[in-house]
């Protein structure tokens, strides 16, 4: 099996800190206990996991202020994905110890739609509803900051007379979003846009548009509610013109899809643990003859970026 391995791929620069900044909380003896994380500190299930033997409780849900309720005491570690900040104010008044593992890029947004509303603006925002970065920017300018993810959503917009800004989500398809964002300037010819779609997904994205189309198939490895592998799927089968699966591990890829495939292309989302690759395209690699008779083997343990062993 001749096999694509597309560069770049996996872990940003976003998570990489958000886990490192994890692990030295984890670390101190001088962190209250216990430790929560609000959310997934990134989405993946097996970084969770990680982050669990490391005595970090994750919180999972889409409201991040319900979810703040239930901690008591100790610390909270806010995600790559950011928080409001009513969530960031109700923290400290409970008199938790707060981490912020927000992404750069997530922060430069929020302050996007905070100035341009103190200025009377209207914000756009183009994302994906139930994702938490969305819930961070609405928080910036609650009743000003009005969430599109399809055509729908904005021809259902009655926005007040003044200014309007477009801002967008890191981490949506490039060419989704322009589409969206030319719908939005004919609607709103003099707004200020915004494309905030990060420097890490539109060059995976990019990658895998220019990489992937001599591959037979492509595999996407990373967790389902990753927004950003889900559009390097998407990327595969509609720029590249390539059939194209997420998968979360090797353990997850159906011997019917190597049916008379040669060559196969393989990405991963920007959370997905390096060790999960590699295990994929060694498997691909190492297939010799018929390769549905081949079961993938389990999953290896993921260690984060840095982590030592266990015991």
């Amino acid at each position: 099996m001749r096999v694509i391995s597309i560069r770049p791929r996996g872990y940003c620069y976003g998570v990489v800190d958000a886990l490192a900044l994890a692990q030295r909380v984890a670390r101190d003896p001088n962190v209250p206990r216990p430790i929560h994380v609000l959310g997934m500190i990134v989405h993946n299930r097996y970084v969770v996991d990680d982050l669990e033997r490391l005595g970090i409780v994750t919180l999972d849900g889409e409201d991040r202020d319900a979810l703040l309720e239930q901690i008591q005491a100790g610390t909270v570690v806010f995600t790559a994905h950011g928080v409001s900040p009513q969530v960031k104010e109700r923290a400290r008044a409970k008199g938790l110890c707060v981490f912020d593992a927000t992404c750069p890029d997530v922060t430069r947004t929020h302050q996007i739609v905070a100035e341009r509303a103190a200025n009377g603006y209207e914000i756009i925002y183009i994302g994906k509803k139930g994702h938490p970065e969305p819930q961070g920017a609405i928080g910036q300018a609650p009743g000003h900051v009005h969430l599109v993810e399809q055509r729908e959503d904005l021809d259902a917009l009655d926005l007040p007379p003044g200014p309007v800004a477009i801002v967008t989500q890191t981490t949506l398809s490039q060419w989704d979003t322009q589409d969206l964002i030319d719908a939005c300037l004919r609607r709103f010819p003099e707004a200020e846009v915004f494309n905030e779609i990060c420097l890490a997904t539109q060059d995976r994205q990019q990658a895998v548009a220019e990489q992937a189309g001599d591959a037979d198939l492509v595999l996407v490895v990373g967790d389902e509610r990753s927004n950003n592998t889900n559009r390097l799927v998407q990327v595969a089968r509609e720029i590249a013109g390539r059939p194209a699966y997420r998968i979360d591990t090797v353990a997850d890829i159906e011997r019917e899809w190597l049916r008379g495939v040669q060559t196969v292309a393989v990405t991963a989302g920007s959370s997905t643990p390096t060790q999960l690759v590699n295990q994929v395209i060694r498997y691909l690699q190492e297939l010799d003859g018929d390769p549905t008779s081949a079961l993938p083997p389990s999953p290896v343990q993921v260690r984060l970026p840095g982590a030592r062993s266990a015991g």
